[in-house]
C-alpha cells in the first residue's frame, strides 16, 4: 500500500524533469551558418587587417609629392628668417621656391674732433633680402609618371590586390563552410539510416524468435539475426562518433573565440536541380571574374610598370632648370624689402641644361635585366593560372553532371532495394525463402540508402565547387563585401 502511495508522488517528479527545459540542439540554415562564420572566422579578420595595411601604403608612396614646407630663423650678427616650399610632381619636375629676409646689425665708430670722443651710431639701413623660385624638369631619365610616379602606381595596383586577396579568403571561407555543413547532414542523416536499418533487424529478430518458438524456423536463424542487430548496432556507434566530429569541426568554425551552443541541427537538405551552364560560357565567365586571375593581371600590370620605370633609368640625364631670383635693395624695415620683392623691383632670371652620361651604368643594366625576367615570370604564372583554372572548370563540371546522374542512379537503386527487401520478407512469412536472404536483402537496402545519401552529398559540393571554379560562389549565396 505505500508502494502504492508513492506512486503519484514519483510520477510527479519524472513530470518535473522530463518538462525541465534542456539546452536544444541550435537550428542553423546554411545561409545562417556562412553569416555566422564571416562574422566570427579569424582569418577573415587577419586578411582584413592586412588589406587596410595594404591600402595604408598607397599613403606612404603619395607622401613623396607632397607639398614640403620649410622654415629657418638664425640670430647673430645677421639675422635670418628663411621660408620655403618644394614639391616633386608626377611628371618629374620639382619646384623649389625660398624667400629669405635679413637684418644687419652693423656699427661704425665716429670721432668728434672738439670733445676727442668716440661715438658709435649704427647703419641707417639694416633690412636686406631674396626671393628666389627654381624648377627643374628631367627630359630624358626621370621623365614621365611612369618613371616618378612609378612605386606609387605599384602601391595602387597593390592596394587592389589586397582587396582580391581579400575576397579571395571570403570565398574560401564560405565554400569551406558548405563542405562542413553538408558533412554534418549526411552525418546525421547516416545515424537515421543506421538507426532504421537496426530497425529492421531487430523487427526481424523478433520474427524469427517468435518462428522458433512455435517450431516453424530452426534456433541457429535466430543466432544469425542476433548477429545482424549486433552489426548494426556497432554502425551505428561509428555513425554517431561521424556525427559528433563533423558538428565539432562546424562549431569550430563558425564560433572560433565566442561562446558555442550546446549542438547544431542544420536545417536544410541538397537540393537537386539541374544546372544548364555550356562548358564554353563557363570558361569564359571564370577567365572573367576569378578573382586569381585579377591578381595575376595586377601583378603582371605592376611588374611592367617597374620595367619600364627600370629602362628609363639607362637614359642619359638631361635636367632642364629655369628660375627667377628677385633683390631688395637696403631698407629701414620688413615692409619695405617685402614691396621690392613682391613688386621685383630687381628681378633676376636664369636658365640652364644639365647633362651627364654614366660610362658603364652597370647598377642601372642590371636593374633592368631583372625587371624584365619579373614581368616575363608574371606573364607565365598567368598563363599557366589561366590553364589550371580552365581545367578546373571542365573537372567541375563534369564531376557536376556525374553527381547529377549519380543521385538519379542512386535514388532508383534505393526504390529497388526496397521492393526487393518487401518482396523478400514475403518470400519469408510464405516459407519460400530464408532468413539468410532477408538479412541479405536489408544490408542491401541500407548500403543502397547510404550510397543515396553520398550522392546527394557529393551533388551539393560539387555545386558549391562549380560556383566557385567560376568566380559566381558570392553572388550565388547573395554576398556583398565590405
Amino acid at each position: 500500500m505505500a508502494f502504492t502511495r508513492a506512486i503519484p508522488s514519483m510520477l510527479v517528479c519524472y513530470g518535473l524533469v522530463a518538462g525541465a527545459p534542456a539546452d536544444a540542439p541550435k537550428r542553423i540554415s546554411l545561409q545562417e551558418a556562412i553569416q555566422t562564420s564571416l562574422e566570427n572566422n579569424l582569418q577573415v579578420q587577419v586578411a582584413r587587417e592586412v588589406r587596410e595595411a595594404t591600402r595604408a601604403n598607397v599613403l606612404v608612396n603619395s607622401g613623396s609629392f607632397d607639398w614640403n614646407l620649410t622654415g629657418s630663423l638664425s640670430v647673430a650678427r645677421t639675422e635670418d628668417i628663411s621660408l620655403g616650399v618644394s614639391k616633386l610632381f608626377g611628371f618629374g619636375g620639382n619646384l623649389s621656391v625660398n624667400y629669405k629676409p635679413s637684418y644687419f646689425s652693423s656699427r661704425s665708430t665716429v670721432e668728434y674732433n672738439a670733445a676727442q670722443a668716440a661715438a658709435t651710431s649704427v647703419t641707417p639701413f639694416p633690412y636686406d633680402g631674396n626671393l628666389s623660385a627654381t624648377f627643374t624638369q628631367p627630359l630624358l631619365k626621370g621623365f614621365g609618371r611612369d618613371t616618378t610616379e612609378s612605386l606609387l602606381i605599384v602601391a595602387r595596383k597593390g592596394a587592389q590586390q589586397a582587396d582580391l586577396t581579400f575576397q579571395k579568403s571570403i570565398i574560401d571561407l564560405v565554400a569551406n563552410t558548405e563542405s562542413l555543413y553538408w558533412d554534418v547532414v549526411y552525418a546525421q542523416k547516416n545515424l537515421d539510416n543506421k538507426k532504421a536499418a537496426l530497425a529492421l533487424a531487430q523487427k526481424q529478430l523478433k520474427e524469427n524468435q517468435i518462428r522458433v518458438q512455435v517450431g516453424t524456423l530452426a534456433p541457429i536463424e535466430v543466432t544469425s539475426a542476433e548477429a545482424s542487430v549486433a552489426l548494426k548496432e556497432q554502425e551505428i556507434i561509428a555513425a554517431e562518433a561521424q556525427w559528433l566530429n563533423a558538428k565539432d569541426a562546424l562549431l569550430r568554425a563558425l564560433y572560433p573565440t565566442t561562446e558555442r551552443p550546446s549542438g547544431l541541427e542544420p536545417t536544410d537538405a541538397p537540393s537537386i536541380k539541374a544546372m544548364d551552364m555550356e562548358e564554353a560560357a563557363a570558361e569564359k565567365m571564370a577567365l572573367e571574374r576569378r578573382v586569381e586571375l585579377k591578381n595575376a593581371r595586377l601583378d603582371v600590370e605592376s611588374k611592367q610598370v617597374l620595367e619600364t620605370a627600370a629602362r628609363n633609368r639607362l637614359k642619359p640625364q638631361l635636367d632642364l632648370s629655369v628660375g627667377y631670383s628677385g633683390a631688395s635693395s637696403s631698407r629701414d624695415g620688413y615692409s619695405g624689402v617685402q614691396s621690392d620683392l613682391l613688386g621685383s623691383k630687381y628681378p633676376g632670371y636664369n636658365a640652364s641644361l644639365t647633362f651627364a652620361v654614366p660610362v658603364a651604368n652597370r647598377a642601372a643594366r642590371g636593374s633592368e635585366n631583372q625587371a624584365r625576367a619579373n614581368r616575363r615570370s608574371s606573364e607565365l604564372s598567368l598563363r599557366d593560372l589561366e590553364l589550371g583554372i580552365v581545367l578546373e572548370v571542365r573537372t567541375a563540371l563534369r564531376t557536376l553532371d556525374a553527381s547529377e546522374k549519380g543521385v538519379k542512379a542512386s535514388e532508383k537503386t534505393r526504390i529497388f532495394r526496397e521492393k526487393n527487401l518487401e518482396a523478400e520478407q514475403k518470400k519469408f512469412e510464405n516459407g519460400m525463402s530464408t532468413n539468410f536472404f532477408v538479412l541479405q536483402r536489408q544490408d542491401e537496402l541500407d548500403q543502397a540508402r547510404a550510397s543515396e545519401l553520398q550522392a546527394q552529398i557529393a551533388y551539393a559540393k560539387a555545386v558549391t565547387s562549380l560556383e566557385k571554379s567560376v568566380g559566381n560562389l558570392l553572388e550565388a549565396r547573395k554576398l556583398e563585401l565590405r
